[in-house]
């Protein structure tokens, strides 16, 4: 009897669809090709693009992430130096 308990909170406990959710899938060559193309639009660094290869060859999604969260951050340090380099004074005086 607790043998039959034991195997239906086993069973109970591990829910397939969870399971089938958190699967990982590689990268086809399709996606390589469109993940080089989105990488290739900007100037990115040679290591960001091999690490998103790297990546991709075990999980094709988590690859487009990490290149979607580098091209935001590249783009909004961007946008930081050029609102920097609006306040600078538009002329340069020296004071003798």
């Amino acid at each position: 009897m607790s043998k039959v308990l034991i195997e239906d909170n086993f069973e109970d406990s591990f829910d397939c669809s969870e399971w089938a959710e958190q699967a990982t899938i590689p990268a086809t060559d399709h996606d390589l090709l469109i993940l080089t193309q989105k990488l290739s639009n900007q100037l990115v660094p040679t290591k960001v693009f091999f690490q998103a290869v790297a990546i991709a060859a075990y999980d094709g999604e988590s690859a487009f992430r990490y290149a979607d969260n580098y091209l935001t951050s590249a783009k909004h340090k961007n946008r930081q130096k050029n609102v920097l380099l609006l306040r600078k004074p538009l002329t340069n005086f020296d004071y003798n």
